[in-house]
């Protein structure tokens, strides 16, 4: 029998309620497809950790997550803490550490899913934004001086590299070429940022030469806001900065529904280092312990893991769990029309693996 390791990492807020439901929907479809086993090791990193501790993590917390086949995390965040402190602390530090720098977000609309567009559904949303997730506008460089004077100062320095921008940009030509429409449209906004994001620009030019059957489309960030509404079937993969990505993936789950339903990976391709999925809603404190948060997400999350893992069949089958439990309308969270709990939906879904 494949035998995995899964670091858990529930986190935050709903984090701590959506997790163990995916671990529940992943032992069903163990159970049901039989062949692979997951064994998951829990840590209880994050807010309430720090604040017994005073640390996200530990600081060798990296070097004990790596012996893992993969990370499944929840959220990070905590309305009494600042929001750089918890990020930086957990999330970002495992994201630098495995150079996990190709950060996945598929977005679809599921059918039974009502869309905030007129008159779009199934088929109208199908798209993968690849973020670049070590460096760009979240390096983590810069810094402040002269703190609490009227000179202060704060910097914050967006950092391309060239084997950074190669890297990513080879990484989502790839899976364009992948996809069906072999569509790839590039993010910029090289006429506002001369530097980074012209070489940005340039390197996507050369990696355009290496994949002459992957079609090319630059937009600027601002138009590409426009084009997901105005015309959402005009595009297909999409690659972006850290900054440009992380805003757009979130817009891109807000049209097919819910940030409820919206996966993350985050993805060290060269598998030197564990990769780590987690649902992209954050921790959503204003509905934690309600028992009422969607666990769609970590449901495409745990899916998104399964296929890294080697296990497509049971990605299959969870993502085709998901699309009759949205098609039938009975069992849906309320962030997408629904009635149903937590629980409900994650028991309608393991229903539905057979």
């Amino acid at each position: 029998m494949r035998q995995y390791r899964i670091a858990v990492v529930p986190g935050d807020g709903i984090g701590k309620e959506v997790v163990p439901e995916g671990l529940r929907l992943l032992a069903a479809v163990e159970a049901k497809l039989g062949g692979f086993r997951c064994e998951p090791t829990h840590f209880p990193w994050g807010s309430d950790y720090y604040r017994s501790h005073g640390v996200m993590m530990p600081e060798d917390g990296n070097e004990t997550l790596r012996p893992f086949s993969a990370i499944l995390f929840g959220a990070v965040g905590d309305p009494e803490l600042p929001d750089h402190l918890t990020l930086w602390g957990l999330r970002l530090k495992i994201c630098q550490g495995f150079d996990q720098y190709a950060n996945v977000r598929p977005t679809r609309i599921f059918p039974g899913v009502p869309s905030p567009l007129a008159n779009r559904g199934p088929g109208d949303i199908d798209w993968v934004i690849v973020r670049e997730n070590t460096e760009g506008e979240y390096s983590g460089a810069g810094g402040r001086v002269h703190t609490g004077l009227p000179i202060e100062v704060a910097m914050e320095t967006s950092v391309f590299t060239r084997v950074g921008v190669e890297r990513v940009m080879r990484f989502a030509f790839r899976l364009a070429q992948s996809r069906p429409r072999r569509h790839l449209t590039v993010i910029t906004k090289s006429n506002a940022q001369r530097h980074g994001m012209v070489m940005w620009d340039q390197i996507a030019r050369e990696v355009a030469g290496e994949f002459p059957d992957v079609t090319v489309r630059k937009l600027l960030v601002d138009a590409a806001t426009t084009v997901m509404v105005q015309d959402p079937r005009s595009l297909d993969t999409i690659v972006a900065t850290n900054l440009h990505a992380d805003v757009l993936s979130d817009l891109a789950g807000a049209l097919a529904g819910s940030l409820g339903i919206a996966p993350t990976a985050n993805l060290n391709p060269e598998r030197v280092f564990p990769s780590m999925f987690e649902p992209i809603h954050g921790s959503a404190f204003d509905i934690a312990g309600k028992g009422v948060a969607n666990p769609i997400a970590t449901f495409w999350t745990v899916a998104m893991m399964l296929e890294h893992l080697g296990e497509k069949p049971a990605a299959d089958a969870v993502m085709a769990a998901i699309e009759r439990v949205c098609r039938e309308g009975k069992h849906l969270p309320r962030d997408i029309g629904g009635k149903a709990g937590t629980k409900e939906v994650t028991d309608a879904v393991i229903s539905a693996l057979g």
